[in-house]
């Protein structure tokens, strides 16, 4: 499941509209690491295009992860102040939106609702993340799309409600940020 949709879910559409004016968009290109594991970053990243691979170094740089479009980068490190336990890399040409840490700690400190809708979102995420975690140890597999469907609709009618907003506003952002970068390019 897309990540950010927990995210865009909570917010409102003025809160998406302020990240979308302090965001930039940078091009990946394929081989280069975003985030390299023990560097502090200085941004929140969406995938909104493309594939990363995370890596670990204390498991020989054996990838772990895939990461695509609509997955959250970098939200560890922004909650707990401290450098990335993974090394995050494009396996394709990526396009992201960096969301500069600065600017969004300072909305978080200004902006009491704001802060409670992010930090609510993100608690949601990481909760969901934690738990297929602790599903695949205990199978020992990656669930099938079946029971990630149970998994979904296991979930409180309010967190799938706002998932379903969370891909709307998804899609919405997809489309401003592609237009916004084709008039750059004109």
């Amino acid at each position: 499941m897309k990540k950010v949709l927990f995210i865009l879910g909570e917010l409102t559409d003025d809160d998406i509209d302020w990240m979308i004016a302090i965001s930039t968009q940078e091009r990946v290109p394929a081989g280069t690491i975003l985030i390299r594991e023990g560097q502090l970053i200085d941004a929140l990243y969406i995938v909104i295009d493309g594939t990363l691979t995370v890596s670990v170094a204390a498991l020989g740089d054996r990838e772990v992860a895939h990461l695509s479009s609509g997955e959250v980068v970098g939200e560890m490190s922004f909650v707990d102040e401290r450098p990335p336990s993974a090394t995050v890399t494009a396996s394709v040409d990526t396009l992201v939106m960096a969301i500069p840490r600065e600017q969004l700690v300072v909305k978080l400190q200004q902006d009491v609702g704001f802060a409670s809708r992010f930090y609510r979102a993100l608690a949601i995420f990481l909760s969901d993340r934690l738990r297929g975690t602790v599903n695949r140890l205990v199978s020992g597999k990656e669930p099938s799309a079946e029971e990630r469907t149970a998994q979904e609709n296991s979930m409180a009618p309010n967190i799938r409600d706002n998932l379903a907003l969370g891909g709307t506003r998804f899609d919405w952002l997809m489309r401003r940020l592609r237009g916004m970068d084709a008039q750059t390019l004109e």
